[in-house]
């Protein structure tokens, strides 16, 4: 059984690093052809860009893991030829024509005040809301590290549409986190309904729940992996 080269896509506010638990979890595992994309948030064809330039230099087959916005770039970047899986964790995953922003607005999150733009455009967590925002479930010390090294969008990539979503063709899984509180749980529950997942499981977890619950992310990952070997 060949295992898939694991891609871990990050989302708005954090960079690769915030996979920073569940990597060492999945080579404990034996997955060792792992890569963390760092995705300039620019817009999503930026980064659906930077996305497929990773999976084209993967010799067999990969799966995606987005968290967050990452789901989006999956959601875009997935219809490669050798993407064998899908992986949402808390993550958005538009429709056709469907972008993050678009689907925030139709069912706001309870930090959505905490989201401010700065005067270039880009869009940032108050540092001094962060943890309530993004974090909660995680120590104060680990929160005011991901406050400070928060990794801001341009705010024009949140009104991005999704042109083909992979997860219409790709078999997917999604982790739900009930007490999110930057992506409403009923929009991660009527996204991960629609797209028919593999399997979803649900974690009474923050928005980070890659940081806050990583070995059951790690095992949902897993599960993935195997079934598309």
């Amino acid at each position: 059984m060949t295992k898939p080269a694991i891609i871990l896509v990050h989302g708005f506010w954090g960079g690769a690093a915030h996979w920073g638990k569940v990597i060492p979890e999945l080579a404990r595992q034996g997955y060792s052809d792992l890569h963390a994309v760092e995705m300039p948030l620019t817009s999503l064809a930026d980064d659906a860009a930077r996305l497929k330039k990773m999976i084209a230099q993967q010799k067999g087959n990969v799966l995606l893991v987005g968290h967050s916005y990452g789901g989006a770039v999956i959601s875009e970047a997935g219809n490669a030829a050798n993407v064998a899986g899908l992986v949402y964790i808390a993550a958005f995953a538009p429709d056709a024509g469907e972008s993050p922003g678009g689907i925030t607005q139709g069912n706001p999150p309870a930090a959505i005040a905490n989201v401010v733009p700065d005067s270039d455009g880009y869009l940032w967590v108050k540092p001094d809301q962060y943890r309530d925002s993004f974090c909660h479930d995680l120590t104060e010390e680990e929160a005011l590290v991901m406050a400070v090294t928060q990794k801001a969008p341009v705010g024009s990539t949140f009104g991005d549409p999704v042109s083909d979503p992979a997860w219409k063709r790709k078999p997917s899984w999604y982790q739900i986190s009930s007490q999110d509180r930057m992506i409403h749980p009923e929009n991660q529950k009527m996204m991960s309904a629609r797209m028919n997942a593999k399997k979803v499981i649900t974690l009474d977890a923050s928005h980070a729940s890659l940081a806050s619950r990583p070995k059951e992310v790690t095992a949902l990952i897993v599960e993935a992996a195997q079934s598309v070997s």
